[in-house]
């Protein structure tokens, strides 16, 4: 492909599907877009384009990031598997749409999820070469565990946020010249954010969060455990509505199968419980300030491990969720059920494990990964067309 040659510029198209991976890929957006040599093409489907699910699009519209295509998926229902793979028919046809009207140079996509997974397999068919962020990463408890490998398959360029994954991208056969380990943007946002005050983070939430210790918790759907995400919920709720000594500031659910159905109920504890204030999403700036200020992170959140580490504050990590991934000695892992919970919440609490807490090292990097991906890419395309056909690279 010969743009970005004779004053051209390289489009290069950046996935978004939820308030999560927008929160995370925010620091590389700022570097892609003002980089002289790439033209940033924003890509916004899923969660973000749903009222049920806050309407996020709107957070992405707030920060002055130019959106090139809405690709609408979901439906204004909760449901099981089924509904999954109507969203992922839905990415299917309408960015294979997309990408044949507007052709990038480079799709850059992160993490595991299922619609991502389908806009992949649109890429694919449309000769599209992929950019993955994160591959060989390992979360045993959900269906994204398929889905994070098949994507490496189908990537061309590798960004990952440990050497340990980087090894693993490299085992599933790819070129190791391909594989690049730049550690994790989540660690970029949390060294870099600035932070409302806790007064301001009050007023903005209209609610006393910090007269008491605050606890940030979120709980997502366990996609490889059927019939259990309701159950398992109700265990943490039932931990939570015991510690009225604290207060809870928990985030809604995502639009795994399931996920509606938790935000419902979370309304309805919440309105039940005053020490409790729930949300729809607090986007990225809100999102770290209170991870900044709370008194540990409780649920089955991704967050908890990439980023609390880089604030010093304990994590509770329940059930299966995110098993696999690399932990730093912030990270207490419980099962989902009340009584280990609450026991985790108080091990959390105590003197010695906040020490702990705070001297932990986190082990996705040292927050300047967005650089070095912009730098990459460039070089990466600045050679040519990136070739389609890889060879399966065999360890000795």
């Amino acid at each position: 492909m010969a743009v970005g040659q004779g004053g051209q510029r390289f489009p290069v198209c950046v996935l978004t599907t939820t308030r999560a991976d927008y929160g995370i890929l925010r620091p590389l957006l700022s570097a892609l877009s003002k980089d002289g040599d790439l033209d940033l093409r924003l890509a916004v489907t899923g969660a973000h384009l749903s009222e049920a699910f806050g309407m996020t699009v709107r957070e992405i519209e707030a920060d002055g990031f130019p959106i090139d295509v809405r690709v609408p998926i979901l439906q204004e229902k909760d449901g099981l598997f089924p509904l999954m793979s109507q969203a992922m028919a839905r990415a299917l046809e309408g960015f294979g749409a997309y990408f044949q009207e507007r052709p990038p140079a480079l799709l850059m996509v992160l993490g595991d999820r299922y619609e991502t997974f389908a806009v992949c397999a649109a890429a694919v068919c449309a000769c599209v070469p992929i950019a993955h962020l994160y591959g060989g990463e390992t979360t045993e408890g959900a269906v994204d565990e398929c889905f994070r490998h098949s994507i490496t398959k189908m990537s061309c360029l590798h960004f990952t946020a440990a050497g340990e994954y980087r090894k693993r991208v490299i085992q599933l056969g790819e070129d190791p010249a391909r594989v690049f380990n730049v550690g994790g943007l989540g660690v970029e946002n949390a060294l870099h954010t600035d932070f409302l005050t806790p007064e301001e983070l009050e007023a903005d939430l209209n609610f006393p969060l910090f007269r008491r210790p605050c606890v940030l918790t979120t709980f997502h759907p366990v996609t490889l455990e059927p019939g259990q995400t309701e159950a398992q919920l109700e265990e943490l709720l039932a931990a939570v509505a015991r510690r009225e000594d604290l207060h809870f500031l928990i985030t809604k659910s995502n639009a795994d199968a399931g996920g509606q159905r938790i935000n419902e109920r979370l309304d309805a504890f919440a309105a039940e419980h005053p020490h409790c204030r729930v949300v729809a999403s607090l986007g990225m700036r809100r999102y770290m300030s209170a991870l900044k200020y709370a008194l540990c992170v409780l649920g089955n959140s991704s967050s908890g491990l990439a980023e609390a580490p880089s604030f010093g504050v304990p994590t509770i990590n329940i059930g299966d969720r995110q098993r696999g991934r690399l932990q730093a000695e912030s990270v207490l892992n419980c099962r989902p059920e009340r009584e280990d919970i609450l026991r985790a919440l108080e091990r959390a609490c105590t003197p010695e494990f906040r020490a702990r807490a705070a001297a932990a090292v986190n082990p996705y990097g040292d927050g300047n990964t967005s650089g070095k991906i912009c730098e990459t890419i460039k070089r990466v395309l600045l050679l040519g067309a990136i070739d389609l056909k890889k060879k399966f690279y065999d360890i000795a």
